[in-house]
């Protein structure tokens, strides 16, 4: 039988990046969730952790991880049915993409997290690889823009996310007087969340673009409207985004004819009990009012 103390020693570190932290986590000195560590890969004959160059978690340690999400999942199903088992409150490790989490998320969840009584742990990551957190063990759900779920887990379609290129007006007219042309693209400055940033690659693809190309780099989605709105470059900002900049003119959309929609997916796992299932009636109804619907929305085993 597996010693749930030691799967929850694993989760913490791993969650908190670091020994050091897990025990603070816990309520442990960093010696007795190291010691906890050490037994655990004793029993399993295998280590469950790398711990240099940076703390993560081998596949057997994954393997462990998704179990002990899915079995802290369930437990909070009997905790709502048998209150004396303990405290009701359910702490969700979920991946969101940073946009979302600017936009629709918070408004979304708030009278979910109310009512259920969830405390929400976010892990912030770019919608093209929040998925690794799932196949890794990290988090209980994502959203992301891969349908395909990682195994022993579902996905639902939410809607899609769709992006405008935006600038101020300003802008516009020093750097797009003739549109959205190769010479434009070529020398006006652009804004990337990233400096992966696919979602913006993909655009220049559309329009036969590879070379590089003047660019700032900004990891927040707030902070990438905040510099369009001043001048300092163009963005595919999200069009629910930015709804009200448009109507008052702070910004111009510099190619209506091509908006670039990004699906957006929710996965969570199969048997994470009836909290995630919740989650996602909630995520799929709720959601309507922020993204574009499909005419059907697929659920994809």
């Amino acid at each position: 039988m597996l010693d749930y103390k030691l799967l929850e020693a694993l989760a913490a570190i791993v969650d908190q990046g670091g020994f050091d932290r897990g025990a603070q986590q816990l309520n442990l000195t960093q010696s007795a969730v190291s010691q906890r560590i050490k037994l655990l890969e004793a029993r399993l004959g295998q280590p469950v952790v790398v711990r240099a160059p940076r703390l993560l978690p081998t596949p057997l340690g994954q393997r462990l991880l998704n179990h002990a999400q899915q079995v802290r999942l369930l437990e909070h199903d009997l905790l709502d049915k048998i209150p004396a088992l303990g405290l009701g409150t359910q702490r969700l490790r979920l991946a969101i993409n940073a946009d979302s989490l600017a936009t629709w998320w918070a408004p979304t969840l708030g009278d979910f997290c109310h009512r259920r009584g969830v405390l929400l742990d976010l892990v912030v990551d770019d919608q093209e690889v929040a998925l690794r957190r799932m196949r890794d063990g990290e988090v209980a759900g994502c959203i992301c823009a891969t349908a395909r779920p990682v195994q022993g887990a579902r996905a639902r379609s939410l809607g899609i996310m769709r992006y405008r290129v935006m600038a101020c007006p300003a802008f516009a007219k020093r750097h797009f007087v003739e549109g959205t042309t190769r010479q434009a693209l070529e020398r006006a400055p652009a804004i990337l969340y990233g400096p992966d940033d696919l979602l913006h690659q993909r655009y220049l693809d559309a329009h036969g673009f590879k070379e590089p190309f003047p660019n700032h780099l900004c990891p927040s989605s707030e902070g990438v409207l905040h510099m369009a709105l001043a001048g300092i470059g163009y963005a595919l900002i999200p069009e629910c985004q930015a709804t009200d900049h448009l109507r008052s003119g702070r910004l111009v959309d510099l190619d209506p004819r091509h908006p670039l929609d990004v699906p957006l997916y929710w996965h969570y796992w199969r048997h994470g009990g009836e909290l995630l299932d919740a989650l996602t009636a909630h995520l799929i109804t709720a959601s309507d009012d922020w993204l574009n619907v499909p005419e059907e929305l697929a659920t994809i085993d």
